[in-house]
């Protein structure tokens, strides 16, 4: 039997654990998997570009569990009253291949997101940082704005969004956190002046310069989390040829993130080597540091074996039948015709009465 776990089964979950709870100790297993990198196998997302949007599978393995996740990306769904992203997942066993655990991955998709940021961002802002500008207000910016309050220490917020609707909606959310002081910015200049991280979160399918050179100020550490698709960016390039850039996994991010506008041989840092200590994610306060986040299937293996673990301890979820049983392995049409036999007594009762 496989244990499934649905959305209103994961949003009881996460309720009972609290937010701060559940960013921090996922951001502890993210940390704990990323410093056992080579133990994995891993190979870039495999995508299906459509005119308007993305579907995309992320796989990733070790000796132990193979997990995946199904992610799309249309932002078109927004004016059809639908989510933008949406996701899930499965857990299997690498030994003999049954699937362990089935899960929605979209509310945990947003914390993982967060859960990464936060660690990155503990290994490469500045100690004292504070202050932090969160450009894009939509499904992903409260638990960019929870985690980096929490785990990093940011008491100020300054938030734009070019929807006013989407603002409206993360001061709404975020008023139960009075100990974040949160300000209204009119433009994405106003927002990162004095800023000490910013925090792109933007979801147009395009080229696009949100963040631009004249913008960027000594020791400032940017999240780049929005860029997530080819033809897809929100920093202009001159920003990250004057910065120091870190990225998940290489290979992936050529493609997807902020350095696909670079030259193929730009000098980039996968962030495990940082997380390991084998190089300083920061040499120096007036230095500026750019985490160019796509995504990477490892943080969902994290994710899901998080949620398998809490799912099991809190007797919270399902177990479903996706497998069909192994009396006689060579014999699965036997398993059919005796389910067709037992569907024609059943007929026949109901027939008689």
């Amino acid at each position: 039997m496989t244990r499934f776990l649905d959305v209103p089964a994961t949003y009881r979950l996460v309720a009972d654990i609290g937010v701060p709870r559940f960013l921090d100790e996922l951001a502890q297993i993210i940390r704990a998997d990323y410093l056992r990198w080579s133990e994995f196998d891993k190979s870039p997302r495999v995508a299906c570009h459509s005119r308007h949007g993305v579907i995309e599978l992320m796989p990733v393995a070790d000796a132990e569990l193979f997990a995946f996740k199904y992610v799309n990306g249309h932002p078109i769904n927004a004016e059809r009253g639908m989510q933008t992203v949406m996701a899930f997942g499965a857990l299997a066993s690498v030994d003999t291949g049954y699937p362990l655990f089935l899960s929605e991955l979209t509310l945990t998709t947003a914390l993982r997101t967060a859960a990464t940021s936060a660690l990155a961002a503990k290994a490469l802002a500045r100690p004292d940082s504070r202050r932090m500008a969160l450009i894009g207000n939509g499904a992903q910016s409260e638990f960019q704005a929870i985690a980096f309050h929490t785990l990093v220490g940011i008491d100020e917020l300054r938030v734009f969004d070019v929807d006013n609707r989407a603002t409206d909606k993360l001061i709404r959310n975020l008023a139960a956190w009075p100990q974040l002081r949160i300000v209204r910015a009119t433009s994405v200049a106003q927002a990162v002046r004095g800023a000490d991280i910013v925090t792109t979160v933007t979801a147009d399918k395009a080229y696009a310069t949100i963040i631009t050179p004249d913008m960027i100020e000594p020791g400032m550490h940017l999240n780049a989390v929005g860029g997530d698709c080819p033809g897809k960016t929100e920093l202009h390039a001159d920003v990250l040829n004057m910065s120091r850039v870190i990225v998940e996994y290489e290979p992936q991010t050529r493609i997807e993130g902020e350095i696909q506008q670079l030259a193929a041989d730009s000098p980039v840092i996968e962030l495990w080597r940082v997380l390991r200590g084998e190089i300083a994610g920061r040499e120096n306060a007036e230095q500026v540091t750019v985490f160019d986040s796509v995504g990477f299937a490892l943080e969902d293996y994290s994710a899901l074996r998080y949620l398998h673990e809490l799912a099991r301890t809190h007797k919270v979820g399902i177990e479903v039948a996706l497998i069909p049983p192994a009396a006689d392995p060579k014999d699965l049409f036997g398993e059919l015709a005796l389910a067709a036999i037992e569907r024609a007594g059943a007929d026949q009762v109901l027939a008689s009465v």
